[in-house]
């Protein structure tokens, strides 16, 4: 039975798990049919030209793991950033774990989206934000909506900090002989209120995995949302991630995505920009080697005047690794005095290695300032020739090359760990000992 027919198949009994409100109920099931209608995207369709979900789709995952499976905190610490304390949400074959989680509702809300689904207290910011924004451009989307059961859900209250940053990590086990699960998040920041989120999908064996996740952010005025998603996965995992931003007036969001692993990622990543003052900041590394897969397909919707965003994607491809980058920005004719920034700069190591660049831009105002740019090339001879006339091994000269061109979009990170971390995962995946801190 193909995938597809599975997933509808076993609609019915999922349905019938869970003691939802009606609205919920009808939710996904109008969500299902849309998914029965749109299926699976293909390399027919625009936006997945270069990218085949073929071999990702062929595997008989288990759409419900049979048991839950319990790990301890040993087995998952080096995937977690923690030398800092946080708010933990761990799923485990999308199960929440509670003994390795820390939840809170002292002035702000880090629960679950089952509560949040099942409770009458949430039912206000349920029905205010929950599915409102999400895109139905390709049939992952309402399929994530038919089947949502588990995922974070994040309230941060009118000038409210959050006092620590909140991890929100998903593990297989490999209990399973091939896994799909279907996280689903909803964040909602007040007005004056500020969060640091960290988000990971992580396999614990050489199992296949395919994750299905859509994150839904709203930014309220004056809101400040700093999101970081780390994806370094095993080479049988794959990720299909879809995150929807909106952002009210004057906020600031930013989003920085490291793709250093995975059999495939993709990541759809969708900002609008709904108020005047809005700042955006799409950032992203991706180091990839062997036959790994990295799609960024990025939106940033200009709805209001006097608006800024920065897009800025770097990408190292070795051996037969291939990397997408589909980054547009829309400037509706209401937003004026935009100014949008874009670049996608790339490095072939291999001759077989691949990067399928695309940026966009779609103005219909006349007074804007906006830009984009992509490079694709190799790494430099001279500076090369330049380190090594001072005794620096050739390894050791390239990695140094490589790891200033992707310096810059660590500037921007503001958890000085996270910076740690991946300093030291880009020295991995190089293949060297930096000798540097940042």
């Amino acid at each position: 039975m193909e995938l597809k027919d599975k997933l509808i198949s076993s609609f019915l009994a999922f349905e019938e798990a869970f003691d939802l409100n009606s609205d919920i109920h009808e939710l996904r099931t109008r969500s299902l049919k849309e998914f029965e209608q749109l299926g699976f995207p293909s390399k027919k369709e625009e936006a997945w030209k270069y990218t085949s979900l073929n071999s990702v789709l062929k595997p008989d995952y288990s759409v419900f793991p049979k048991k839950e499976d319990t790990i301890e905190y040993r087995d998952i610490k080096k995937y977690l950033i923690h030398d800092i304390d946080t708010y933990n949400l761990v799923f485990i074959d999308g199960i929440y774990s509670s003994h390795l989680s820390q939840t809170t509702h002292d002035k702000i809300d880090v629960c679950l989206m089952s509560s949040a689904l099942s409770k009458s207290k949430y039912k206000p910011v349920i029905d205010n934000y929950f599915n409102k924004i999400v895109s139905k451009e390709n049939g992952f989307t309402p399929l994530n909506t038919a089947f949502s059961k588990e995922g974070a859900f994040i309230h941060i209250h009118k000038n409210q900090l959050a006092d620590k940053p909140i991890q929100i990590v998903n593990f297989a086990t490999g209990n399973e002989a091939a896994l799909m699960i279907q996280p689903r998040n909803l964040i909602v920041v007040d007005e004056n209120a500020h969060v640091q989120i960290i988000e990971r999908h992580q396999s614990l064996t050489n199992n296949p995995v395919l994750t299905n996740s859509v994150t839904e952010i709203y930014a309220a005025k004056r809101a400040i949302v700093d999101y970081y998603k780390i994806q370094n996965d095993r080479d049988t995992a794959s990720l299909i991630d879809n995150t929807f931003v909106e952002q009210q007036e004057q906020s600031n969001c930013s989003m920085h995505t490291f793709s250093f692993g995975g059999k495939l990622t993709r990541n759809n990543l969708n900002f609008y920009q709904r108020g005047e003052h809005s700042d955006s900041t799409l950032k992203g590394i991706t180091i990839i080697e062997d036959k790994q897969h990295v799609d960024h397909n990025t939106l940033v919707h200009h709805i209001s005047p006097n608006c800024e965003s920065h897009q800025d994607y770097k990408g190292i491809f070795a051996e037969n690794s291939t990397g997408v980058f589909n980054g547009k920005v829309l400037v509706d004719k209401e937003a004026q005095k935009i100014n949008a920034f874009q670049a996608n700069n790339n490095i072939l190591l291999d001759d077989k290695a691949t990067i399928n660049a695309k940026p966009q831009l779609e103005i219909f105002a006349d007074d804007v300032k906006c830009s984009h740019g992509c490079t694709i090339g190799q790494l430099d001879q001279d500076s090369l020739f330049y380190l090594r006339s001072r005794g620096i091994p050739l390894k050791e000269a390239k990695a140094l090359l490589m790891y200033a061109f992707a310096n810059n979009v660590l500037e921007s990170v503001k958890i000085p760990e996270i910076k740690k971390r991946i300093n030291h995962e880009i020295a991995q995946k190089l293949g060297v000992s930096l000798g540097f801190d940042l």
